[in-house]
């Protein structure tokens, strides 16, 4: 996708496995978006959070994150005696906006068009962003960060292959069909909704099975 984030999404973890600070909490970029914003329904009781939004070169806003539950941090299983993992419950909704191939603000380019697996791809590499592989040296994450990263698209590109099965979720109280995978990191999941966008989740220490997902009605109070 050709868009850059207004959050540094892969800022490195300070030392002991806790999460740097991120310059992100505002809410003005997430009332410009011209499209509803995603979380989890009532059901879910607990803490919300703003995270971070992604804009096209031109400044349009095409996608951002709901954090819900636990502050994630990156998972460092020396640092955190092995149970970081066992402590963490977050869930992460992703909202894109459903974008057709489209030409560039001076007109000079074509943007990529925006899809379920534009969805799928955000999830699976926020979920690695929040993400230490145990016996990894420090000095070694960013490559295999970066790695991963590309392993994540590949698999965003093939929503119908052996590694996604399906599951239904409720979307505004309509049961509707998501891409869903587990990997050792926690899950990732991506479909699409009827409001025009697509929507991917990830998490960890929660389980996907149960939870559903609608328009967040003021986004405002999140701030």
């Amino acid at each position: 996708m050709e868009t850059t984030s207004r959050a540094v999404a892969q800022t490195p973890a300070a030392e002991g496995g806790q999460q740097a600070p991120f310059a992100r909490r505002t809410v003005d970029d997430y009332l410009r978006a011209p499209f509803p914003w995603y979380g989890l329904d009532e059901a879910f009781t607990g803490p919300r959070r703003l995270m971070q939004v992604g804009t096209t070169a031109d400044g349009a806003v095409e996608h951002g994150s709901i954090g819900h539950g636990d502050e994630p941090t990156i998972r460092n299983e020396h640092a955190a005696g092995g149970d970081q993992e066992a402590k963490e419950k977050f869930a992460v909704v992703v909202t894109v906006a459903a974008n057709p191939s489209r030409r560039t603000a001076d007109g000079t380019g074509l943007l990529e068009a925006t899809s379920v697996s534009s969805a799928a791809w955000l999830a699976g590499v926020g979920l690695l962003s929040f993400t230490w592989p145990g016996q990894m040296d420090h000095a070694l994450r960013d490559d295999w960060l970066e790695q991963q990263t590309e392993t994540a698209w590949v698999l965003a590109d093939d929503l119908e292959g052996d590694d996604w099965s399906t599951l239904s979720l409720p979307v505004d109280g309509v049961p509707t069909v998501f891409h869903y995978r587990e990997s050792e990191f926690g899950w990732v999941l991506a479909g699409s909704t009827s409001s025009g966008v697509h929507v991917g989740a990830y998490g960890r220490g929660m389980s996907a099975y149960g939870l559903g997902f609608a328009v967040v009605k003021d986004i405002a109070a999140y701030a």
